[in-house]
């Protein structure tokens, strides 16, 4: 153990010393958030604005990557938010449940309520 602690010292000159680190500037535009604070006519539930990013939707990225997960994605937001909405945002997110309740209803339209699943009970 002694001999490990002797070689990380003498190697002390190859790294920097933690002293040159210097701060960053906190007036640079670049470092500070894209939206720091809500809007009036910032729509949270139906666009946010934090969801939509080089005109790419979340929402649509995640359906692309779940492919069949994303009507289990809904439900289980549909839950959360309905669960929190008296501790936390209050009708933000009863608004915010009844969205992914209707996408989820969309989705089960769209594909005719069929499950592409090949076995059946």
């Amino acid at each position: 153990m002694r001999s490990r602690w002797n070689r990380l010292f003498r190697y002390k000159s190859i790294c920097p010393p933690v002293t040159t680190v210097k701060p960053q500037d906190q007036n640079k535009k670049e470092d500070q958030p894209l939206t720091t604070e809500r809007t009036s006519h910032q729509d949270n539930v139906n666009s946010p604005v934090h969801y939509n990013q080089a005109g790419i939707e979340c929402i649509d990225a995640i359906e692309a990557a779940l492919g069949e997960g994303f009507e289990y994605y809904l439900q289980g937001n549909v839950m959360k938010y309905l669960w929190r909405y008296r501790y936390k945002n209050g009708a933000e997110d009863l608004k915010k449940a009844e969205w992914y309740n209707k996408k989820l209803i969309e989705l089960k339209e769209k594909n005719n309520g069929v499950r592409s699943t090949s076995s059946s009970l």
